[in-house]
């Protein structure tokens, strides 16, 4: 299959180079920009361990001078790929969510009361679960950090435009509500809204899918856990249907 990846960098060459391992074209059109925001050295202050709900999150920590202090703390990490990361750059301490915010809130309310201080989340300028919120109403506070923004793009690339119109594209892999609205909203302004329709829209949740039924696509797949291994199993079940084998 030919298909169209929309995950900011660097994430989308990872994902790309696992796509292309199954044999698959790929062309990349990232939907968002990772800018970092500045983390002060003592931002972290007297936290008693970090929630970090993006790797995005993580590289911006990483990039600032409050890292040599936050790799003493214990992490929460939403899912795999963030935790895996978290190991790499060094945190020793690491507890791994289920994959989604939502699945985190019990988690960081146990850890919280046996740590018996405050957690610091370190997250983007937007978010699609108030973890503060949440946690607030189990009668828990938490502090944040907004690490990065993300960016959307304000229009697709010319030779995106081209593949899509041409019926090239076989296949859009879209990993959150986000970037499916933005998708939704940039294929409408490129005048593709009828070639968009015959595309199969690989989505990694119900709330993915969800942001693209302006498209009104013929048909949606999606994986069945919130994580890029699941997402792949999705790619690999359309091909082989696809393929006919």
């Amino acid at each position: 299959m030919h298909l169209l990846i929309t995950r900011p960098e660097p994430d989308a060459d990872a994902f790309r180079a696992r796509l292309e391992a199954l044999g698959h074209q790929v062309t990349s059109e990232p939907l968002l920009t990772i800018e970092h925001l500045p983390i002060a050295t003592d931002a972290l202050g007297d936290a008693a361990g970090l929630v970090v709900t993006s790797r995005n999150g993580l590289r911006a920590l990483a990039a600032s001078p409050a890292m040599a202090a936050a790799q003493q703390l214990p992490v929460i990490a939403v899912g795999p790929g963030t935790a895996t990361l978290a190991r790499e750059l060094g945190f020793a301490r690491i507890t791994e969510g289920g994959g989604t915010a939502t699945e985190l809130v019990p988690v960081i309310a146990d850890i919280a009361r046996t740590l018996g201080g405050s957690l610091t989340h370190v997250r983007g300028e937007q978010v699609a679960v108030d973890l503060k919120a949440a946690l607030r109403g189990r009668g828990l506070e938490l502090r944040e950090i907004a690490s990065y923004r993300a960016v959307p793009a304000a229009a697709l690339r010319p030779r995106t435009c081209e593949l899509l119109g041409s019926g090239d594209i076989d296949g859009v892999i879209l990993m959150s509500p986000r970037t499916g609205a933005i998708f939704a909203r940039l294929i409408a302004l490129a005048g593709l809204s009828e070639a968009a329709q015959k595309l199969v829209l690989l989505c990694l949740s119900p709330a993915v899918a969800a942001s693209v039924e302006p498209l009104a696509p013929a048909r949606v797949e999606l994986a069945d856990g919130p994580n890029s291994a699941a997402l792949l199993s999705a790619v690999t079940r359309v091909a082989t249907l696809w393929s006919g084998v």
